[in-house]
């Protein structure tokens, strides 16, 4: 796999994440430790993004 389509897949996943989150916070009886599992999960993917986009510069 390239690190091009890393990234892609990367951001699908982010994107994926993010739409799950939503579907959480939308229903009110949401585990609060649920919500933040995901927002780690999403953290995790954006750093490591934002890594590879950056050695991919140099």
């Amino acid at each position: 796999m390239t690190i091009q389509a890393h990234i892609a897949s990367l951001e699908k996943k982010h994107g994926a994440l993010e739409e799950e989150l939503q579907s959480v916070l939308a229903s009110p009886s949401t585990d609060d430790r649920k919500i933040a599992d995901i927002k780690r999960r999403k953290l995790r993917l954006k750093d490591e993004l934002q890594r590879l986009k950056a050695s991919t510069r140099h």
